[in-house]
């Protein structure tokens, strides 16, 4: 009797729980691998032009963009730390050396509050809406990571949005974590409950197309490279060459909506600072036809290396270590149904 029952697991197969936690390590180890070199970015940005009081810029720790919004007469902010850098190298070498390691994750704990558990809804909600689409296409299963990750993505999004922009208010206003039922009773009461979601539209068309052509080219790609290489599971190596191939695709393709949605952060972010109604902020046809209007077609293009070199490492990063952590799952439980399965029956 207890060998039918011996465990709830299929034989193989990860509960979504340990989905969540093998997501939850992946999002930790990218954010601390890939947070330096955003740190180091805004530092260099910051010696050549000083970031003036509420001026808003983004901050990126591998998992999410973060707006941030520069302090009023603090000048002990960490991106006002003052520093002689000549490049990036001689950066990192001179806040390890002057500041301490700890300097280069610095703004990071804030933002992991938020994409912590966007990243555990995104991955999580993939593979349980893969498993049931894969089941029932059919013949046409091959495109279910694609059909999969726009919609994981379309809920982590809808889920995460009112939750930074509540968050970039509270910073912008100065206030506590204490207040923050006062701060969303404002903006309901001042812009309606829409308000919350502002921002989302041009979120959704840079990371649904992202997600659906990452996903689809990684599992394309995870395929060929193990039948390329022979190998029945797997490797981190070839979880990590497929990772970083479909984020470079995929961020290459949404590059535009990508250089759209920052600037249109960045404009909302100012807003709420200047304590300006964000019903004024443009729409994202009108700032994608202004950045044409001032800098050509290749103005939707501008940042292309440094998104590649910042995306490319934190999806191998992040797949890498989430694909470790679930063949870890898949073989704890396999050895657990063992066991189970020896147990003498009662």
């Amino acid at each position: 009797m207890s060998s039918q029952k011996s465990s709830s697991v299929p034989k193989g197969n990860i509960t979504p729980v340990q989905q969540m936690i093998a997501s939850c390590s992946g999002a930790i180890i990218t954010s601390l691998f890939v947070t330096p070199l955003d740190v180091v970015k805004i530092r260099l940005q910051a010696q050549r032009s000083p970031f003036p009081k509420g001026k808003c810029f983004v901050y990126c720790n591998g998992l999410m963009d973060h707006i941030c919004v520069c302090e009023n007469g603090n000048s002990k902010a960490w991106y006002k730390a003052p520093g002689l850098f000549s490049g990036t190298l001689d950066a990192f070498i001179k806040i390890i050396r002057m500041e301490g390691i700890r300097s280069l994750w610095s703004g990071l704990p804030p933002t992991l509050v938020m994409a912590v558990p966007a990243t555990v809804i995104y991955f999580t909600c993939y593979d349980q809406l893969c498993a049931v689409l894969k089941l029932r296409m059919g013949d046409q299963s091959d495109y279910a990571p694609l059909l999969a990750g726009a919609i994981a993505r379309v809920g982590s999004v809808t889920v995460i949005s009112p939750l930074e922009l509540i968050r970039t208010k509270m910073q912008s206003e100065k206030q506590s974590y204490r207040e923050l039922s006062a701060v969303i009773r404002s903006a309901l009461h001042n812009e309606g409950w829409l308000s919350l979601w502002r921002g989302w539209g041009p979120t959704l068309l840079r990371d649904v197309p992202f997600s659906a052509m990452y996903w689809f080219n990684y599992e394309k790609g995870k395929a060929w490279l193990c039948q390329y290489y022979n190998s029945t599971d797997p490797t981190f190596a070839i979880t990590f060459t497929a990772g970083a191939l479909s984020g470079s695709f995929a961020s290459i393709i949404t590059l535009p909506f990508d250089v759209v949605k920052t600037k249109r952060q960045v404009e909302l972010g100012e807003l709420q600072t200047m304590k300006l109604s964000t019903q004024v902020s443009s729409s994202t046809y009108y700032v994608m036809k202004r950045i044409v209007a001032e800098n050509g077609v290749s103005g939707l293009f501008a940042g292309f290396l440094p998104r590649l070199i910042k995306v490319a490492p934190a999806c191998a990063i992040m797949i890498s270590t989430y694909e470790f952590g679930k063949a870890f799952f898949r073989s704890y439980n396999q050895k657990k149904h063992r066991v189970t399965q020896l147990q003498p029956s009662t």
